[in-house]
């Protein structure tokens, strides 16, 4: 049985590999993110090809701020997201817990993804971009050659001097290390098309799904060829059943 599921596995990381590259101008994989089991199956039944889990969403799903989940709960509930679709999902990990590479490699394959986000800050700082290529290396090591290894950038986030010869520079060295896509979180769309221009990978542009921010096709048409939303989707769902529940507290009050 063993031998039959890492088969399995290593035929849905070649199949979410694959999805990546080949795309025509201005077209990009899309992969919705789904923070429960339940959503995935909404992904699945939409028609996606793959989908990625997201560290925001999951962690408010289990009643913590982002960045606060334990590892072995966000872990776990990546591991249930991927039981439920047979879908390939990629899990955003934030930047590993603090566990050694072979651990978070470990750990990822148990849960069933193909595919994982790293990110390069810490608590709000930029890790040294020579640091964080070391541990990428160690991670892709770790994990093998089969899964998607997302490198995030967060230069623009976290307000570089020069945020887009940071990233370029950063994605470079997370290249050379061994990842297989770059996720320059928060670069305008301008920034974006340098790097899809300038990067040999597949990047990932944040798109939003209630405006503020740039869409789906407007990421696409600036060369991203991999698009994902963040916790908004998330968001989005918790903002609906806050303003359902506020109204029906509010006609339950004496004298609504």
């Amino acid at each position: 049985m063993s031998g039959a599921r890492n088969g399995s596995r290593a035929g849905t990381a070649a199949r979410f590999r694959e999805l990546h590259h080949g795309r025509q101008p201005g077209e990009a994989l899309v992969l919705p993110g789904a923070w429960d089991a339940a959503g995935a199956r909404i992904v699945a039944d939409a028609g996606f090809a793959a989908l990625a889990t997201p560290s925001a969403g999951v962690s408010a799903s289990l009643g913590y701020a982002d960045g606060e989940c334990p590892a072995e709960e966000m872990f776990a509930a990546v591991a249930r997201i991927a039981r439920a679709v047979a879908l390939p999902v990629t899990a955003d990990i934030e930047r590993g817990y603090g566990l050694p590479p072979r651990e978070i490699a470990e750990r990822l394959l148990d849960t069933g993804a193909v595919g994982c986000n790293l990110e390069d800050s810490v608590a709000g700082k930029l890790v040294p971009a020579g640091e964080q290529a070391e541990f990428l290396a160690s991670v892709r090591e770790a994990l093998g050659p089969a899964p998607f290894l997302n490198a995030r950038v967060d230069a623009h986030l976290h307000g570089a001097e020069e945020p887009l010869a940071e990233a370029l520079e950063r994605g470079r060295a997370y290249v050379a290390a061994g990842a297989d896509g770059v996720y320059p979180i928060g670069a305008p769309l301008d920034d974006l098309a340098v790097l899809a221009r300038e990067l040999p990978v597949p990047v990932n542009g944040l798109a939003r799904v209630a405006g503020g921010g740039p869409s789906a096709a407007e990421l696409a048409a600036a060369g991203c060829t991999r698009v994902t939303f963040g916790g908004g989707l998330a968001a989005r769902a918790y903002d609906s059943v806050r303003a359902d529940v506020r109204a029906l507290a509010a006609e339950l009050r004496p004298g609504s």
